[in-house]
């Protein structure tokens, strides 16, 4: 029996309000990532208290999560990309280490 091969890759999970969806999402494309998750409607704590995941008015007014495999390649440039965004804006990212076992759907 053939066993699967892992890859190393790390994972970028990006919390921050809607309204910032399009300069996350642009970011990640231009640096070339090749596909991402949008979570949207989350509910949670953190240093401003309960924060509740409904929409209010429109997707802006929400926050939302953006996950995403990186190679390391791409790694740096992206925390370069998004430590400007943080020191002006709330929000979080989150970084893991991961395996994959198809490493075609990573890679451009």
């Amino acid at each position: 029996m053939n066993e699967i091969k892992l890859h190393p890759l790390k994972k970028l999970e990006i919390i921050l309000q809607g309204e910032h969806r399009e300069f996350a999402t642009d970011l990640l494309d231009r640096a070339g990532v090749k596909g991402y998750t949008i979570i949207g409607n989350l509910s949670g704590k953190g240093a401003h208290g309960m924060y509740e995941g409904h929409l209010m008015f429109n997707e802006d007014d929400v926050l939302i999560m953006i996950i995403a495999a990186v190679p390391q390649s791409l790694f740096d440039p992206l925390l370069e990309g998004f430590q400007p965004f943080f020191e002006a804006h709330s929000g979080v990212l989150f970084v893991s280490d991961i395996q994959v076992g198809r490493l075609v759907k990573f890679m451009a």
